[in-house]
This record gives structure tokens, C-alpha cells and sequence, in this order.
């Protein structure tokens, strides 16, 4: 075990996969550490007459650090796939079996590194945060979305009119919910065709709205797919990252067929990232998801919403959209879970302008109806952008008072 042990050496950031771990266990950390470390590279529970000092030399992951309950290990290069983007690879190496070590209480996946050898495998985003700003021609504002709601049960006329109607009052960007494929009550083709004509209405009368169609699916079709609801008018995809998996975001962002945008939801992320103490943290989830080309992802609400969550760790979230990584576009970042107008100042001070907002319930809950919901958020993003208290903002529009009459301000 001692092998692996390199605490205190620096390493050359090109030639290595750096991976900080929280540890909790009532073993040594340095053993919990370097079993980690043999686990996830060349070693196993013994030692074995084939493993050579050239072989862990060369290919054995190191022990950096050890601080508290934190470890940070790195992993050769060669260690990885020379696949163009090898994502499920990468998470064999990363946050593989390590899970299960008997000798190991809980274990989280908290951040990485990818060097620009790996990076450069991977095609970042298309269109990314400034390609959507640019379709909908909003230059500096946050955008404001809608997921359509009730989730499952609208046929394929009523959500293009929820859609339709959500654009009237003026947001820029509306979903299918991360339910919503192709069942029978709402044909994806007849909703496709349905909503890109309520898109097509709205911008008849001067107004840019996208609606992301979700494709989810067996990844053998997921490609094909999204062509289809292309042809069918769609002007943006979504796909459910988690269940569907990195290489069908990937695969998506690499087809030349694919000309429109790709949101990307991360429902069932909570299996993973919910537990501080073990699983694997958002961030990384993150830092893939734009690696693949994601042109949206969802990062959390800052900490206000009804999802699980804390202010720093999705702020962390948002940095991994929007910060310098592996010279790729930044990824617009967006906040929903639960969100109402009343918390928006709170979500855009943390944030900053360059987010989607996104509000099902606090859309389609306002008494006035949909189109009203829509108008009480927008009113709420201007406030939050002029910089004004969301309370005297209310009180010249009334939208939005009603909003924080019924739901109140956090």
C-alpha cells in the first residue's frame, strides 16, 4: 500500500486526472486513502506476483494530500481511454468501485481535473450560454423559463397553449418536463408540431421563445430522435443526463444532423449527490456534462428552492457552467426546483445575470393563470436586474404582487 502514498508531491497538472474524495472511516485516512488509490488503479486487497514497481510506478494513482476527512488522488493519463471521450471510462476510474470498500464507511466524489489531453477529446458546447442569448436575442438579462405543468397529462394542444401562453407574458424559454417523452396521451411528434407552432405565433408578434422537447430515450435511438423533432420544429432538445447517461449527451452534441440547442436535466442526480458524506457531488456531474456539450444544465436554486441544496454547492455548480475549462463555451446555468417570483432577488444576487430562472408551479400556480404567472416573473427578473426590492417593484405591478401576496418572498 505504501506505494501509492505520495503526500506532499506535486504533479504535473497534463499528466493527470486530480480527484478530491471526502472520507468518512475508522481506519487510518492514510490506509483509507491508498486503498482508494490501489482500488481505483493497480493494486487490490493483496498482493499479487504480477504487479511490478514499474507497473504502479507508471500507472498507479497517488495520494497527494490528506487533510481532515479530504483526500486528493491523482490518476496517470495513461490510466484512461484513448476513445474520443471516454465518459464512462473516466467514471470507472473516478468513482468506480471505490464505493464499495468494505474497509470504508462513506465515501463522496467531490470535485476533478481533467488535464487538456482529456479535454481535448471532448466537444464542449455548441451554442452554450452566449448561442442561446443570441437565438432569443437577450443580450444581458437572465433568461426566465417554464416547465410545463402538471407535468404528465396535458394533451398535445393544451401544452402548446400553455407554451403560447407562457411566451405572451413574456418568458424566453419553456420544457417538457423531465416525464414527458412520448406517451400516449401526448404524442411527441403531435406536441412537437403543436408547440413549434405556438412558437412560430409568438414570434409572428414579435416575441423569441424556445421550448426544449425532451428526447430521452434508449441510446440507440436517442440521435435519430432528436432528428425527428427537429424536423417537426423544434428549436431546442433536453435530455435526462442521469438516466440516459453522459455518452448520449455527447453523442447528441457531436452529430452534425443536430442544429439546436441541448438542455440538460439532471433528474435521478439525487441518488448521487444528496448524501454530503457519500456519492458524488453536483460538481463533477457539472464539469462533465459541459466536457459533453450541454448547452443548458440545471445546477440547483442557490439554496432557496424546494430541491435539496446549499448556496456554496450550487454556486459551485454555476462557476463549473460558467468559469474557464478546456477553452469550451460557458453553459448557461439554470435554477429551478420550486422557484416563485418572490425568490428571485435572492437566486439572481448569488447568481448574477447570466442564468435561467425556471418556474413550473410558480407559472401555472399564480391565480391569474399562466400568462400572469409568466408576467410575475418577468417582472421579477427586471426588479432583480435594476437592482430594485422585488416588494416596491410589486407595487406598480400587479402580477407580480399578486405572487408574493399568495406565495411570499425568500
Amino acid at each position: 500500500m505504501a506505494t501509492y502514498m505520495h503526500l506532499g508531491e506535486q504533479v504535473d497538472p497534463d499528466e493527470y486526472v486530480v480527484c478530491e474524495y471526502r472520507v468518512t472511516t475508522d481506519i487510518p485516512m492514510e490506509k483509507a486513502a491508498a486503498s482508494i488509490a490501489a482500488e481505483q488503479s493497480t493494486g487490490t486487497w493483496t498482493d499479487l506476483t504480477t504487479t511490478t514497481e514499474r507497473i504502479v510506478g507508471d500507472y498507479g494513482a497517488k495520494v497527494l494530500s490528506i487533510e481532515g476527512d479530504r483526500t486528493v488522488i491523482a490518476y496517470p493519463v495513461e490510466d484512461f481511454s484513448i476513445d474520443v471521450g471516454g465518459v464512462p471510462q473516466i467514471l470507472s476510474v473516478i468513482a468506480g468501485n471505490l464505493f464499495g470498500l468494505e474497509s470504508i464507511g462513506k465515501l463522496r466524489l467531490e470535485d476533478v481535473t481533467f488535464p487538456k489531453c482529456i479535454t481535448d477529446m471532448f466537444p464542449g458546447p455548441r451554442f452554450g450560454a452566449s448561442g442561446l442569448r443570441r437565438i432569443l436575442d437577450r443580450p444581458e438579462k437572465p433568461l426566465v423559463g417554464t416547465i410545463v405543468k402538471p407535468k404528465i397529462g396535458l394533451p398535445p394542444k393544451e401544452t402548446a397553449d400553455y407554451v403560447y401562453e407562457a411566451g405572451a407574458g413574456g418568458l424566453t424559454n419553456s420544457k417538457d418536463d423531465e416525464t414527458l417523452t412520448d406517451q400516449r396521451f401526448c404524442p411527441i411528434e403531435d406536441r412537437t408540431v403543436a408547440v413549434a407552432e405556438a412558437l412560430d405565433r409568438l414570434e409572428s408578434e414579435g416575441h423569441r421563445m424556445v421550448h426544449a422537447v425532451n428526447v430521452s430515450t434508449n441510446g440507440d435511438r436517442i440521435v435519430e430522435l432528436a432528428e425527428k423533432v427537429q424536423s417537426w420544429g423544434a428549436r431546442e432538445i433536453m435530455v435526462d443526463v442521469i438516466t440516459c447517461g453522459f455518452a448520449a449527451v455527447q453523442a447528441l452534441a457531436e452529430d452534425p444532423s443536430i442544429k439546436v440547442p441541448i438542455h440538460v436535466h439532471r433528474t435521478m442526480h439525487g441518488a448521487l449527490t444528496r448524501d454530503p458524506l457519500h456519492g458524488i457531488s453536483m460538481l463533477p456531474i457539472a464539469k462533465l456534462v459541459r466536457m459533453c456539450g450541454g448547452d443548458a444544465l440545471h445546477i440547483g436554486t442557490l439554496g432557496v428552492g424546494k430541491m435539496s441544496g446549499n448556496p456554496a454547492g450550487d454556486l459551485a455548480n454555476l462557476h463549473a457552467c460558467l468559469d474557464p475549462m478546456g477553452g469550451y463555451r460557458e453553459i448557461m446555468p439554470v435554477c429551478s426546483g420550486g422557484v416563485f417570483p418572490g425568490m428571485v432577488g435572492t437566486m439572481v444576487k448569488r447568481s448574477g445575470f447570466n442564468v435561467q430562472i425556471q418556474a413550473g408551479g410558480g407559472v401555472a400556480g399564480h391565480p391569474g393563470g399562466v400568462r400572469a404567472g409568466a408576467r410575475a416573473m418577468c417582472q421579477a427578473v427586471d426588479a432583480a436586474f435594476a437592482g430594485i426590492p422585488v416588494a416596491e417593484y410589486a407595487e406598480t405591478h400587479p402580477e407580480l404582487k399578486t405572487a408574493l401576496d399568495r406565495w411570499g418572498t425568500r
